[in-house]
């Protein structure tokens, strides 16, 4: 019997405060929220670490990061004496992700294996199991943005990024309908990354930045630190920040916090749509009924809560995702809600839908049951967090983040935060240092042990 293609498709520095069905009333995102009603979301959903490159590492390798990459969060090596500005594209051979992956293990049980979009890994996608691929340039743009297909040479689609990924993404679809061979389809959209600048009009405007909610921990008393820069990287990215060039060191007149996150915003239903073109090309290549489709992201963005900008860190606003799974004939539609999915369980759970077996390396949890609705079944209830200064615990009820020893990676013995996110959503109130706490103790015990096993690539 045939097995489902299977797509995994992820959103760049998307937060799950930003999606309709996450609860957010004033975004527009009815693709994602689709997704949801017809398959299964999981209410809390992490990412394992909340930077780019990281977390793409820790999805397609099944592994943590310390694991599969050695601790690296981005990729920075020299590109000439004196700079250590990002690559432009991957490094040749693989010095990351050396287990093999999920691209891998369903290559090796018939899939083909494409990627469309953002890659930003630090090894080619042929060298880590893929057989084709359509990538940018690392350095993130949305127009005038630089291509190359299974290696060949650069070109410029005239049309923006996105755009021309749908279209890719459309094409393929279109000429995999009546293949006998089952694909996996790695799909990335790049918004809401910044530049949020660089988009098409009707995004832009599509959001009034007065009629934006902020988040309760958003102090507008308080200005973000280098609050004038950080709104440029925002806007011009790496157009702003390296390049210098002159449009992008001014700012629209009264530009602030309400305006970025309505643009934000605007970006996410530019990504919405493109997902949409995806979800229309499979219902029109008669492939729905046959597809497993993963939506996720490699992580979130602050948005000046806590007066934090951009990720890295363990507050919710950095690594709250969505993860939603259809599986047709094999889910039904509902909320997960006593499990905390994360990146590292995505591959395990793809591989276990199709009857593949999980390979020791793959320490994730297999989700698949508890998204057939077996909440109650004895899988771990929680998920890790690394970043570069420690690791965290996300059960269902409290974040609990212990750093490293200065100068080493050993985790210290207390936590250094705290929060009991029912009751403190918001993370107001750090209890790292509260006398009493009943929860840090289990908490601790649960991280330490995970800390332990979990090795460190040399």
């Amino acid at each position: 019997m045939r097995k489902p293609n299977i797509i995994v498709c992820t959103c760049d520095q998307l937060r799950a405060f930003e999606v309709g069905c996450y609860g957010n009333a004033e975004v527009r995102t009815p693709n994602m929220d689709r997704l949801a009603r017809e398959g299964v979301r999981f209410e809390t959903a992490v990412t394992n670490y909340p930077v780019c490159m990281a977390a793409r590492s820790v999805l397609l390798s099944g592994m943590y990061n310390r694991s599969c990459t050695g601790g690296v969060s981005n990729v920075a090596y020299p590109t000439k004496p004196g700079d250590h500005a990002m690559p432009e594209y991957p490094e040749k051979g693989r010095p990351h992700l050396k287990e093999p992956t999920i691209a891998e293990l369903l290559r090796g049980a018939g899939y083909s294996t494409t990627v469309i979009g953002k890659w930003h890994i630090h090894s080619w996608p042929q060298d880590v199991g893929f057989d084709h691929y359509v990538i940018p340039r690392v350095h993130h743009c949305h127009s005038g943005q630089s291509f190359t297909e299974d290696g060949g040479p650069e070109f410029v689609p005239s049309a923006y990024s996105v755009d021309y990924e749908a279209e890719r993404i459309e094409r393929f679809l279109e000429e995999r309908a009546d293949s006998p061979e089952p694909f996996f389809l790695f799909y990335n959209i790049s918004p809401p990354h910044c530049p949020v600048a660089d988009a098409p009009e009707r995004y832009l405007r599509m959001f009034s930045p007065q009629d934006v909610t902020l988040r309760p921990n958003v102090d507008l008393s308080k200005p973000i630190a280098d609050e004038e820069h950080w709104l440029k990287v925002y806007r011009y990215d790496f157009r702003y920040y390296s390049l210098g060039l002159p449009y992008a060191d001014r700012l629209p007149e009264g530009y602030d916090l309400r305006a970025l996150i309505a643009e934000y915003r605007g970006l996410t239903t530019w990504a919405d749509d493109a997902l949409g073109r995806m979800l229309t090309a499979l219902d029109r290549a008669g492939m729905t009924e046959d597809t497993v489709v993963l939506f996720t992201s490699d992580h979130g963005d602050n948005l000046g809560s806590h007066g934090l900008v951009q990720k890295g860190g363990p507050t919710e606003e950095s690594i709250r995702i969505p993860w939603i799974l259809r599986a047709p004939n094999k889910l039904g539609p509902g909320v997960a809600t006593g499990h905390v999915a994360s990146l590292v369980d995505v591959a395990p759970t793809l591989l276990s839908l199709i009857g593949l077996p999980v390979p020791a390396h793959m320490p994730g949890r297999d989700l698949a049951g508890i998204a057939r609705g077996d909440e109650g079944s004895d899988t771990p209830r929680h998920a890790i967090v690394e970043t570069g200064g420690g690791a965290g615990i996300r059960t269902p009820d409290h974040m609990c983040f212990v750093p490293f020893v200065a100068g080493t990676r050993r985790l210290a013995e207390r936590p250094s935060m705290l929060y009991d996110l029912r009751a403190d959503p918001y993370q107001f109130a750090n209890l790292a240092d509260s006398a009493g706490a009943d929860a840090p103790d289990h908490l601790l015990s649960l991280l330490h042990a995970w800390d332990e096993r979990t090795h460190w690539m040399t």
